[in-house]
């Protein structure tokens, strides 16, 4: 990725990123009553923090396609209050057992067990809430469209499915074929759909939303693949979590299966897969390439 290129992706990062912050501030409102501490840990779980990579993939598409970017930028919200939801789910001590998120303490730890648990399910059904608001849509297909991709790929068949296998292949030598499922389904299930929502958003269904599935697939699966690599060689400061907690684990990964060089080039291959997928867009996908080179090349 050229340095040009490179600073344009990071402006586009950092202006989608505000704007999907200023919209789940809206969509979050704090309430009065006993429920507010619910509110404020979802809050806490879902501002002021993260890459945003799911939510930009959803209005950097919408826009290649013309949709209405303030829809989209709701739809953004949706998947991040989504896969915020899995994150506070993910550190609790029944599963991944993790103090730190976003350089914060985890939102069990800023809270409870109880809180988080709760803060988590509400956050999950605000997400399919937002989708199905007339105001994400006035077509009612469209917005149907919208939740039952992010149902599907959410649930017992995409992320909570990969995240059953995970747990359960702990200590376990899980071949490649077993742990390249885990991740398709675990990480890469919510960050094709987000792909796919911004053409759903836009009312696609010919080849173009095709080569935008293949495009999310690919790449969920090379940002997995370089999460593996960072996992063993990052520092906990620079993810803003834990590090090596997937060997501490004795999870199988890309690393522990093809080693840190093989892991890379793994990386690499899916990204450039992921970008042969837009061959089509020609320049006007320039931002979704560029993304693609940034997800293997990242520090966090």
């Amino acid at each position: 990725m050229s340095a040009t290129t490179s600073t344009s992706l990071k402006e586009a990062l950092a202006h989608a990123c505000t704007d999907i912050e200023a919209t789940i501030d809206a969509l979050l409102p704090m309430v009065p009553g006993d429920e507010s501490i619910l509110l404020e840990a979802m809050r806490y779980a879902a501002l002021g923090g993260g890459k945003r990579l799911r939510g930009f993939l959803a209005v950097e598409v919408a826009s290649l396609f013309g949709a209405d970017r303030k829809a989209a930028l709701r739809v953004a919200a949706s998947v991040e209050l989504l896969h915020a939801y899995s994150l506070v789910h993910d550190d609790l001590p029944s599963m991944d057992d993790d103090d730190l998120r976003r350089g914060r303490p985890s939102t069990h730890r800023q809270f409870d067990e109880a809180i988080a648990i709760l803060a988590g399910d509400a956050l999950q059904t605000r997400a399919l809430e937002i989708l199905l608001e007339d105001e994400t849509s006035s077509d009612a297909t469209i917005r149907s469209n919208l939740a039952l991709a992010l149902a599907r790929a959410s649930g017992a068949a995409g992320m909570v499915g990969g995240q059953v296998i995970d747990i359960r292949g702990e200590g376990r030598a899980l071949p490649l074929d077993e742990v390249r499922r885990l991740h398709a389904l675990k990480t890469g299930a919510l960050i094709r759909y987000a792909a796919e929502s911004g053409a759903i958003l836009a009312g696609v269904t010919d080849d173009r939303r095709d080569a935008i599935v293949a495009y999310g697939q690919n790449l969920g699966t090379a940002f997995q693949v370089a999460d593996d690599v960072l996992d063993t060689t990052a520092s906990a400061e620079e993810l803003g979590k834990t590090a090596g907690k997937d060997e501490a684990s004795g999870k199988s990964t890309y690393v522990s299966l093809l080693g840190i060089d093989g892991a890379r080039a793994e990386a690499r291959r899916l990204s450039d897969q992921a970008r042969e997928a837009l061959s089509s867009f020609g320049a006007q996908a320039a931002a979704l390439r560029a993304l693609a080179d940034y997800v293997v090349e990242r520090r966090n």
